[in-house]
């Protein structure tokens, strides 16, 4: 039995819906059931809420009751302007609030406590924390790819370098990010949440994608392809689960092709292994992605998968060609293809999803939790 310690998970948003909530939520299950003292802090209260236990065994504290505002300098004429000096008397003053919420709460850790830091943005508080008497372990749940793109890859090169280690999902990311000069990068896989007693039994003629109706999850590019599967399998519909700012616009997409009668809108799920029984081919159609989740259960549920091929993440839980099929990632006519091949083949069905249920046990919650364990045991010394 490892040592117990205060954990604290520091994230972006402890009720958003998203993968790293669910996520964070799942890891602060397994340390409490492993006897750690888990607490999680979100930096904010989300809009677009994801179901969380009502009354975890574990506090959750959020350091805002909504998205903070962003900085706007006072430069020029909004230097002369009251209402915005006044707004932004209004940030600093709750900034400086949750900065003594996120420090009382700190202040209270005992000897040997860690920080694990979920998403780089939640760093921008941590930093103004005394924290010399804890251990402080950095995150990023996205591939290297999809950072390098965008604003974090400055905030990890700015953030990061200073943590005790910080973990990228596989060690293919953690090796370019090593490149860059960071020496304190290891790696961290997610883990399988949930292994379905039954699996899918694959016999509805139905292809589902879970995720967030946002740019990321691409599911504009999921309905370009489905416009070339549909005529060719008209006996098989596309099941969408998932909410975000994007619906209205890729709802009208659906409709400018044609597409109604064979996609069905199924909103948010907080039953995900339901969706799955449901299914017998799952689709990811990401443009970026770090570990995901909704892939993992997919497999657990004995749904073979076809995906973009968009991170390392995503060949590491595929192995194209033998419990899932990938396409390059944004490559439409070949995630068409993918999908003709595994809903018109039901063997190939069958045998790739009985495959991908017993390949993705090599992520289970034990495994994993055992490697958070060996590294937090190394980090101590």
């Amino acid at each position: 039995m490892s040592a117990a310690r205060d954990l604290f998970l520091l994230t972006n948003s402890a009720d958003e819906l998203g993968g790293v909530t669910a996520w964070t939520h799942q890891m602060a299950r397994l340390f409490t059931g492993a006897g750690h003292r888990v607490h999680v802090i979100g930096v904010y209260e989300s809009d677009l809420k994801m179901a969380v236990p009502d009354a975890p065994e574990y506090p959750v504290t959020s350091l805002y009751p909504q998205h903070p505002p962003t900085p706007q300098p006072l430069g020029g004429a909004r230097r002369l302007s009251v209402p915005a000096r006044r707004r932004e008397a209004r940030r600093i003053a709750a900034r400086g609030h949750a900065l003594a919420t996120l420090g009382s709460v700190l202040d209270a850790a005992r000897p040997g406590s860690v920080v694990v830091v979920t998403q780089v943005w939640a760093m921008e508080w941590l930093r103004e924390i005394d924290t010399a008497h804890l251990t402080v372990v950095g995150m990023s749940h996205e591939s290297y790819r999809y950072s390098r793109a965008c604003h974090r890859y400055h905030w990890i090169k700015r953030h990061y370098p200073h943590v005790d280690r910080w973990l990228a999902l596989t060690q293919e990311d953690a090796d370019l990010w090593t490149a860059e000069g960071l020496n304190n990068v290891d790696f961290m896989p997610n883990a399988l949440a949930h292994l379905p007693a039954v699996p899918s039994p694959r016999t509805e003629n139905v292809v589902c994608s879970i995720g967030r109706l946002a740019d990321q999850k691409g599911v504009d590019m999921l309905l370009d392809t489905w416009a070339k599967v549909a005529p060719l399998r008209p006996d098989w519909e596309l099941h969408l689960y998932g909410a975000g700012g994007d619906e209205p616009a890729l709802r009208a997409q659906s409709t400018e092709s044609g597409l109604d009668g064979s996609v069905r809108w199924r909103g948010r799920t907080d039953d995900v292994p339901g969706a799955l029984a449901a299914s017998s081919v799952f689709v990811q159609s990401s443009r970026g992605e770090g570990f995901p989740l909704a892939l993992m259960e997919a497999m657990a549920s004995a749904v073979p998968c076809a995906a973009f091929d968009c991170a390392p993440g995503v060949r590491e839980i595929v192995r194209d060609g033998e419990d899932g099929l990938l396409a390059p990632v944004g490559d439409l006519d070949a995630l068409a293809d993918r999908l003709l091949r595994l809903t018109g083949n039901p063997r190939m069905r069958d045998a790739m999803g009985e495959r991908a249920r017993v390949n993705v046990r090599r992520f289970s919650q034990e495994r994993v939790l055992e490697r958070w364990e060996e590294l937090f045991a190394l980090l101590e010394r």
